[in-house]
């Protein structure tokens, strides 16, 4: 059985184990387990409801009032999602149930015709990082497993590969370069790739440095290219050195560099960005900002 330590559960959550403690003592957030050392193990059940509890908890919830609520209607809460825009609903829906049932046909045929319908950039701002987001919360809430969600974002991030492959790359030496990269400790390459394919459709300059690079590394090519601007995306509290590291460090020994970022919110509680630091929070700023190097 998997089980993970407090230290874990703080870098997953994003809720300091002081906290976690407090919160074990006022409320049967689950059953108490520990090791004969003492130390307190977490299973996976322990973790997916702990998550759940965690993303209505930074998105406004106060914990008394996640903690009135059984497990079913926190998973109702939790599952609340803007169903304003039907047909992309139903699009992310049709893909969330070709994952559940681990069907790559159906989920081909959805995502091909998803594609041919919206063009490249519409399909992936209105479905497909719905669509991943939404997948990410059916897993918190217990209603896919990790294999369901791995088998998502693969297939996509197979389909993203061959599509990114047909764009005619930009050979000129002119206009701006944009490196690409995720720090040590994030593995998550789906965000960037992603953007990679609506950079390069729009005819931008890409360094695909890929992802776990590490800042010597980082620092070098930066350097040996001459790289003005960069874009790095955060999914998880686990890249190395801590964000607030991260950021003083590459500003520091960048200071003319731009660098552009796309992460969950409640990551960057506390954190203090650096001057030559933006923060894009949605999809919508991240178009904005794909238009502000093209226009």
């Amino acid at each position: 059985m998997v089980q993970f330590s407090i230290a874990d559960i703080e870098n997953l959550t994003n809720i300091k184990a002081h906290t976690l403690r407090i919160w074990e003592q006022r409320y049967p957030v689950f059953k108490q387990t520990r090791r004969p050392s003492g130390h307190r193990v977490y299973s996976s059940d322990d973790l997916k409801q702990l998550l759940r509890i965690a993303w209505l908890y930074h998105n406004g919830c106060k914990i008394s009032e996640i903690m009135s609520l059984s497990e079913d209607e926190q998973r109702t809460k939790a599952l609340g999602v803007d169903q304003n825009n039907l047909e992309n609903s139903q699009l992310v829906n049709q893909l969330l149930e070709a994952s559940i049932d681990l069907d790559e046909i159906a989920f081909s045929e959805v995502a091909d015709s998803v594609v041919l319908s919206y063009g490249f950039k519409k399909a992936m701002l209105d479905v497909f990082f719905p669509f991943l987001n939404k997948v990410g919360l059916f897993w918190l809430t217990g209603h896919i497993t990790p294999a369901q969600e791995h088998f998502a974002s693969y297939t996509i991030m197979r389909k993203l590969i061959v599509a990114i492959d047909k764009l005619t790359p930009v050979r000129t030496g002119k206009g701006r370069l944009v490196l690409l990269f995720t720090p040590v400790g994030e593995t998550h390459e789906l965000p960037l790739l992603l953007i990679q394919g609506m950079l390069k459709q729009a005819g931008v300059r890409i360094l695909y440095a890929g992802v776990q690079v590490d800042t010597k590394t980082l620092n070098y090519l930066i350097n040996y290219k001459g790289v003005k601007e960069c874009y790095f995306n955060l999914i998880t509290n686990s890249c190395k050195p801590p964000i607030q590291e991260l950021f003083d460090e590459l500003s520091a020994k960048n200071a003319d560099v731009e660098f552009y970022f796309s992460a969950n919110s409640y990551l960057l509680e506390g954190i203090k960005n650096p001057s030559n630091f933006h923060y894009l929070k949605s999809p919508a700023d991240i178009d904005a900002y794909i238009e502000t190097i093209i226009s």
